[in-house]
């Protein structure tokens, strides 16, 4: 898996690209973590180049929403594939996290 971070338009962008599993998902925990104690108000993950997330790559990411909400940032998910789709959707998170075909929507709408 590779995770990367942008500077955006007053928000962060976490790219993520390959399989989010067991052993993946806490790099990509430390990343996400790594920019909500910097406090930043907007931050997208990027699942574009995700081909696969088990269960500890949802709870990384349900995680990052609760702490950013702590102090009112604003959490969101940009271009989730089919499957990674169906997985959110399967989970009910669909509802719950705030969804974007593309990144640049998600950062306006922050």
């Amino acid at each position: 898996m590779e995770v990367t971070s942008i500077m955006a338009n007053g928000g962060v962008i976490v790219a993520v690209r390959g399989e989010v599993d067991l052993y993946a998902s806490p790099r990509l925990r430390r990343e996400i973590v790594r920019w909500i104690k910097e406090r930043i108000l907007s931050l997208v993950v990027d699942l574009n180049g995700v081909t696969y997330m088990d269960s500890s790559g949802i709870a990384t990411l349900v995680e990052g929403l609760q702490l950013s909400r702590k102090y009112g940032g604003r959490f969101t998910i940009a271009r989730p594939g089919p499957s990674i789709q169906e997985v959110l959707r399967f989970a009910h998170l669909d509802k719950v996290f705030p969804i974007f075909g593309s990144v640049e929507e998600a950062l306006e709408a922050s």
